[in-house]
């Protein structure tokens, strides 16, 4: 499972020009899942969506989580995150899941943060999605469940 984690200060997702969700201070996550995820995998992108500590302290550190700030959560489903460029020009999928295995993994993150963040917002699974972000910092980080980075 991978996870691209982006710091913002605002974020939307639209599809067909209507809203389907919103934050403010908060992280926006763009989620693939791989074939072969598990539960354990899972639970590692979840905990570390909910607790790496990104967010600047009173000192300009960044000590805090998204649960430390009261900060709000925006999961967004994009199977490319698996797409391997390495041959060729056009990118291959072979390693995403398949929709329906994907799609149950995406709802369950969303379930499961939002245990632990008061305010958690999703992209709509399958559809084309416009994603909208005001990074702040800019902060970004790569996470793997399967720790390759």
């Amino acid at each position: 499972m991978r996870a691209v984690v982006q710091r913002v200060s605002q974020g939307k997702v639209e599809v067909n020009k209507e809203v389907v969700g919103e934050i403010n201070k908060g992280l926006l996550i763009l989620l693939g899942v791989e074939k072969g995820d598990t539960t354990e995998d899972l639970h590692y992108i979840g905990d570390k969506i909910c607790n790496l500590r990104i967010f600047e302290d009173e000192n300009e550190k960044m000590n805090l989580s998204l649960k430390d700030i009261d900060g709000e959560l925006l999961i967004v489903p994009q199977f490319t995150l698996h797409g391997d460029a390495r041959k060729g020009r056009r990118p291959s999928f072979i390693n995403a899941e398949n929709p329906e295995e994907a799609e149950n993994y995406y709802e369950k993150l969303i379930e499961n943060c939002s245990k632990e963040i008061k305010k958690v917002q999703g992209g709509k699974f399958g559809a084309e999605m416009k994603v909208h972000l005001i990074n702040d910092g800019p902060v970004t980080i790569l996470l793997d469940s399967k720790k390759i980075f």
